[in-house]
This record gives structure tokens, C-alpha cells and sequence, in this order.
């Protein structure tokens, strides 16, 4: 039986709609997910079960009124049914009904974060302009931890109160945390493949359009809708990690956030596979050679799965552009070079590569969806790309745009700057200040 949606639902949607996301920083993240206990991920799970829908519901607000009839593709359509239907499951799930002392503790601050409960405030996200990526409109869109929000949402909906733990929790507690985290999990899994068929939606209207590039106002949407997507995937991948946290324990993790990320073994791990991938795409017996100066002992605290993704995908751009510019029987390659500077702000990580640049009229080009040096777009096979991450060596333009909004999500950013006839240097800046809020839509 396939799933359908209802006016009613839509209307559901359009309440939700109507309210502004809120912003969590990633030490806000780290500081509230120390030590879940039942109480504090009950906590997190009222949260995102008022928070996620918001988000979602925004998200099915604007696939529906996308401009020049893209909003009519399959795909797109496809993807907007995904989102309304993760709206219902997760609005539709049942509370607990607890008792009034355990509603009561619930709201009382934990002892031992001392000055009150609150976790430390998130700050303006340096990389992204006011508004830059909102399609929300409505009350000014500060980080809105904590403010009053009238009737409908009191002032709890801050990321994230820690709950007073001392005694036991009631078994139903245990048991919505569990069903909870079983819905997230379902939801991740439903969109996994939403990158690649927005990719394949935009195909459909290219087509039909006969159009070679897109405008920019569905540039600005999909920079919008990923942008978001990153946000939805983080949140749902935290609060599952933190659930489960229990199989495994690593000090230095905290969900999916690593306290400690050595930025020297993600990039030399980044740097194998992108060679791997390069060979066996190109039939090289060795892809270009890959130099990396970093301190060894360089760590910080991010998410290693957005950076490694960041550094695979300008990686494997730099070395298609180096076998391309000097052809692929060329016994030497030249070597591109990765440095990582550390500074008190960011840590940066320049890749440099010999691959022939880019003329400074294309650069803008570069950070368009669906712009692709390969000829033929592929026709995407939706399935290929389940975990995002293991993009084919031409991929489909989406490597750089996506990577920088990746960068841009916890206040980094990713910048180019090409030497037509040379070869081009990628800027990766990464945020080690970890207090920037998430950008909103």
C-alpha cells in the first residue's frame, strides 16, 4: 500500500511551517551530549519532535512552490512526499503520559553544570550573510534559544536543558527514547538518496526545459534545501548516536562530533581514496602523488564524517584535473600538495594541484548544481549514492558546491583560486571556535 498525503496533513504542515527553526552550535551538541541519560535524551527527543517537524514541514513548503514548474518533476515530487510523510511519523508518534512528579523533574536543571542548566550560547555563524540561506519569514531570525514563543511553543524549546539525574526513570521513559530514536532511524534511511534524486529531479527539468544551466533561483533554493538537508541529517545523526552510545564508548566522541579529530589521518585517509577511486576510474597503474604537511598531533573537535567528505570530493577534482591536463599515459604526474595551517580561528587546508586551472570566467561555474566538466550528465541511478559518500570520479557537479556547505554549516568555509595554465589552490577553512550556530532556512 503506498503512502498518500492528506489536506489535513498539509494543513499540519503549513502550522509548522509558520514557526522559526531554532539553533544548536556543535558545542552546544558536545556539552549536552557528555553523559545522556533517560531523562536528558527524553529531553532531546521532546525537542526534536517539535524541532524536526518545523524544519521538514518548512522544507515541503517550498518544494511545493517552486518556480517554473520544477516543483512538477517526479523527482522532486518524490522527494517532497518523503519529507511530508517523515513530517507525520514523527508528529504522529505518541507521548508518553507521564506522571506529574516525573513531569516536574524532567524540568528541573541538573546540578552539575553549575550556573543554572543552560548550555553556553550559540553565536552568528561568521561565514553566512543574515538571512543567506532563510526561506523563513517572520520574526528576526536570531539564534532563537530560549525566547519566549508564545502560545504554542513555551521557552523550553532551548538545545538542550540537562535533566536532574540523580534516582530512576520510569521504564516508559526508556521505552519512548527507544521507539523515538527507531522512527529517526527510519526517517535518515528514507533519505538517504535525496541528494541524487534532486539531482535527477533537476535533469528532468533541464530536459524538459532544454536548458543547459539552471538560474539562479534554483541555485539559491538547492543551496537552501542541502544546506537544510545537512542541518535534518545532523540532528537525526546525533540523537541516534547518542542513544546508542551505550555499544560502544569512545571518550572522545560524542554522537557523531569527535572531540579529538586529527585532521592528519582524515586527509591521509581522504588521500587514499581519492587515488583509489582516480585509478581505477582512469585504468592508472599509480594516480597522481599526493603531498600532505600537517601536524601530527593536530586535533579539534568536528565532525569527522563532513570532513572527510570535504576532502575527498576537492581531492578527486584536483586529480581528475591533473591526469586530464597531462594525459593519462604520463609516467610522471606532478604532485599536488596539501598544507593545513593552524591558527587560533580556523584551521585551513589548502590543496594545491597542477591540473591546468580553470579561466576566471568559469570559476562561478564551479559552485553551480549540475555543472560538470563531463560531457554526458549521467542519468543518475538514485540507488548508487545511498551513504552520499562514494560519488563516482566525475560525480555530477555536485562535489564543490555541497562540500561548501559542508564548510559553511559549522562556520568554515571553502574557497577557490586558479592559475589558468597552472593549475588551482582550494581554501578549506574550518571553524575550530565550535560555538557558531547552525545556518537556518
Amino acid at each position: 500500500m503506498s503512502w498518500k498525503k492528506t489536506d489535513k496533513l498539509m494543513d499540519t504542515i503549513r502550522h509548522y511551517a509558520s514557526f522559526p527553526a531554532t539553533g544548536v552550535s556543535l558545542r552546544q551538541m558536545v556539552q549536552f551530549g557528555e553523559k545522556p541519560s533517560t531523562g536528558t535524551l527524553f529531553r532531546a527527543s521532546q525537542f526534536l519532535a517539535e524541532e524536526l517537524p518545523i524544519r521538514l514541514a518548512h522544507r515541503v513548503q517550498e518544494l511545493e512552490t517552486l518556480p517554473d514548474g520544477l516543483g512538477e518533476m517526479p523527482s522532486v515530487k518524490k522527494v517532497a512526499d518523503w519529507y511530508a510523510q517523515s513530517f507525520e511519523e514523527i508528529t504522529q508518534l505518541p507521548r508518553p503520559q507521564l506522571p506529574g512528579d516525573v513531569r516536574e523533574r524532567l524540568m528541573k536543571p541538573a546540578k552539575t553544570l553549575g550556573k543554572g542548566n543552560w548550555l553556553s550560547e550559540a553565536t552568528p555563524n561568521p561565514s553566512i550573510e543574515e538571512g543567506q540561506y532563510n526561506s523563513w519569514t517572520g520574526v528576526s531570525q536570531q539564534a532563537n534559544n530560549g525566547n519566549g514563543w508564545g502560545k504554542k511553543f513555551p521557552a523550553t524549546r532551548r538545545y538542550f536543558a540537562m535533566v536532574d539525574d540523580t534516582g530512576d526513570w520510569p521504564p516508559e521513559l526508556h521505552l519512548y527514547n527507544q521507539k523515538f530514536a527507531q522512527t529517526l532511524h527510519k526517517i535518515k534511511r528514507r533519505h538517504d538518496s535525496v541528494v541524487t534524486t534532486m539531482a535527477q529531479g533537476i535533469l528532468e527539468y533541464k530536459r524538459r526545459r532544454q536548458r543547459m544551466q539552471i538560474d539562479n533561483n534554483i541555485q539559491s533554493f538547492l543551496d537552501r534545501f542541502y544546506m537544510s538537508r545537512i542541518g535534518i541529517r545532523m540532528l537525526i545523526g546525533q540523537h541516534i548516536a547518542l542513544t546508542d552510545q551505550g555499544h560502544y564508548r569512545d571518550p572522545t566522541y560524542v554522537g557523531i562530533i569527535c572531540t579529538k579529530t586529527y585532521v592528519r589521518d582524515l586527509a591521509q585517509e581522504a588521500i587514499e581514496n581519492a587515488r583509489f577511486v582516480c585509478e581505477d576510474h582512469y585504468g592508472l597503474f599509480e594516480a597522481p602523488k599526493i603531498q600532505l604537511v600537517c601536524n601530527p598531533s593536530l586535533n579539534f573537535m568536528y565532525v569527522p564524517g563532513h570532513l572527510s567528505h570535504m576532502l575527498f570530493e576537492t581531492l578527486k577534482n584536483s586529480l581528475r584535473a591533473v591526469v586530464e591536463a597531462h594525459g593519462q599515459d604520463k609516467q610522471e604526474f606532478p604532485v599536488t600538495k596539501v598544507v593545513v595551517a593552524e591558527g587560533k580561528e580556523d584551521i585551513t587546508i589548502k590543496i594545491s594541484d597542477e591540473g591546468g586551472g580553470i579561466p576566471r570566467s568559469a570559476i562561478p561555474l564551479v559552485w553551480t548544481y549540475m555543472y560538470t566538466t563531463v560531457d554526458r550528465t549521467p542519468n543518475l541511478d538514485p540507488d548508487f549514492d545511498k551513504s552520499d559518500f562514494k560519488a563516482p570520479m566525475a560525480g555530477f557537479g555536485y562535489g564543490l558546491p555541497i562540500s561548501r556547505l559542508y564548510a559553511r554549516y559549522f562556520g568554515g568555509d571553502l574557497k577557490l583560486i586558479s592559475m589558468e595554465g597552472y593549475g588551482t589552490d582550494v581554501y578549506l577553512h574550518l571553524n575550530r571556535l565550535s560555538s557558531s550556530s547552525e545556518p537556518l532556512q
